[in-house]
């Protein structure tokens, strides 16, 4: 019985995967006189500077204006601001943000849409992260072809500002070639990661949907898709005004299953594959939007015969009780370079396994108890654990519903982790690498191709959790989006079903 053709996703992922065998004949020299600049330049538009508004309010927020820019302000520098900004030896300069990207690339571009407000008038806005302001660039009404370019969300019916992010393809793929589509969508969920926490600090929620008629929000922002496109659209609500504390919706749509294509030439598997997830503007085959909490989450997936089983229920970290609380962390955020390859505590990853997957446990610290991921049912996660004190080495399965970790295979890996994370010492001197996957061909048939985009999404968002709650903690951590695809599965005893996304590594930093 023959097997059936692999649809376009799968394609993708086969193709963009890094094996020993052929990793050097895809090998590049990057154009460094082609380096893509990090910023998008507008000739013309009207210019708001929110520098002023990071600043406390001297009237206590008395000032309604001021207070909605102040929060605006923190919101988006939160988000994706500029935090630093480092020389280099050759003159040029390096700019880091609040969110962590690939390379220090940023493909990720941020939009504000107004509905009309007392700070913002009806229009367009791009988001200047080099000088943190806002520059309008359409001056109309847009909000009823929003609604129609999202299937009439339901989050569009009472809120009056919503947030877009694009990628700029070029930026990534110049390093990372055609693989920089997986990349591109783990630091947009990085970003998410962030806008959903600064959310809980200044008093907004977030909405987020990546399903909608992509042609027609690129139209909508001016975009030309073979450049740039919308990855994200954000409904903002205010929860300060009683008629935006929405419940939640549903954030993700299918999208056609493609296995008809034809041979795509390496430099063009990117586009291709974009193109193909997108959704039709006939809405064939797509549902109404329905509340997210309808259906009874499934049991956590692996439950292996005869492993070991260790607990890691916890108590909750308590943003509180250090003054420089989430808000510092999110901006004084940095990759760890290298590690010490001292053991971290058991009690360390909890904490850090609870915020990454239990926000329920922080209501009571004012955190959004149920930040919106795409379909996390769909990610798995997987933990080599080199040196943590109080837990065996090997490889284990996390079940976040059992709060428990399931051990699959006995066996210190440092060696085998340095070699599959393509030589980087990261891999080999952290205590403790987080998998995520999914089992590609389930997750497609549920969404369709799409769904490629979704599973990048969810899992750099659960990266960001790591990246924050490891920050708060002293602790290192560094994401890594390079490996040898099939050898993980191989050595670590990862069901081959199950393709890995993204790699999280953690340690005490040198």
């Amino acid at each position: 019985m023959s097997e059936l053709p692999l649809s376009i996703a799968q394609h993708y992922h086969d193709r963009t995967k890094y094996d020993p065998d052929t990793l050097g004949a895809k090998s590049h020299q990057l154009d460094w006189e082609n380096q893509p600049v990090p910023f998008k330049e507008y000739k013309i538009g009207a210019t708001i500077d929110l520098k002023p508004y990071l600043k406390k309010e001297p009237d206590g927020g008395k000032d309604l204006a001021r207070k909605g820019l102040t929060r605006l302000s923190r919101l988006l520098f939160c988000t994706y601001g500029l935090t630093a900004k480092l020389a280099t030896m050759t003159g040029s300069q390096i700019y880091l943000r609040s969110a962590p990207s690939a390379g220090g690339l940023y493909p990720a571009e941020v939009y504000l849409l107004s509905k009309g407000t007392p700070q913002l008038p009806p229009g367009l806005y791009n988001y200047q992260a080099q000088n943190h302001s806002l520059i309008r660039f359409w001056d109309s009404d847009v909000w009823p072809a929003l609604q129609a370019a999202t299937f009439w969300h339901p989050a569009l019916e009472h809120t009056r500002l919503a947030i877009a992010t694009s990628a700029v393809f070029f930026r990534s793929a110049w390093r990372y070639q055609d693989r920089a589509y997986r990349r591109i969508f783990l630091d947009t969920g990085h970003l998410l990661g962030n806008l959903e926490l600064a959310a809980s600090l200044t008093d907004y929620r977030p909405h987020p949907i990546a399903g909608f008629n992509d042609d027609a929000l690129n139209e909508l922002l001016y975009l030309d898709p073979t450049q740039e496109s919308l990855i994200t659209f954000i409904p903002l609500a205010d929860l300060l005004d009683i008629d935006q504390n929405l419940p939640k919706y549903r954030t993700a749509l299918p999208s056609a299953t493609q296995t008809d294509y034809p041979t795509i030439p390496d430099g063009e598997l990117l586009g291709y594959c974009h193109q193909a997830t997108k959704i039709n503007s006939d809405k064939t085959g797509i549902g109404g939007w329905s509340l997210s909490d309808e259906e009874e989450p499934e049991e956590d997936k692996y439950n292996f015969p005869f492993c070991s089983k260790v607990s890691t229920k916890t108590r909750p970290i308590d943003w509180r009780t250090n003054l420089e609380g989430l808000e510092n962390t999110i901006l004084k955020r940095r990759s760890t370079r290298a590690y010490s390859g001292a053991p971290l505590s058991f009690d360390e990853l909890k904490a850090l396994l609870d915020f990454t997957y239990h926000s329920e446990h922080y209501t009571y610290q004012n955190l959004d108890a149920y930040p919106d991921f795409f379909d996390l049912e769909d990610i798995q996660t997987f933990i080599a654990v080199s040196s943590v004190t109080g837990l065996d080495e090997g490889c284990y399965y996390y079940a976040p519903k059992a709060e428990e970790l399931r051990q699959v295979r006995f066996k210190n890996f440092r060696r085998e982790l340095h070699y599959l994370c393509l030589g980087q010492d990261l891999g080999r001197d952290a205590s403790a690498l987080v998998f995520h996957t999914a089992d590609l061909k389930k997750a497609i048939a549920k969404y369709g191709d799409r769904v490629y985009r979704y599973l990048h999404l969810d899992a750099g968002h659960l990266g960001q959790r790591l990246n924050l709650g490891a920050i708060y903690m002293g602790l290192g951590v560094s994401g890594i989006g390079g490996f040898f695809d099939d050898r993980v599965n191989e050595v670590l005893g990862i069901p081959a079903d199950e393709a890995v996304l993204y790699i999280t590594t953690l340690g005490k930093p040198r």
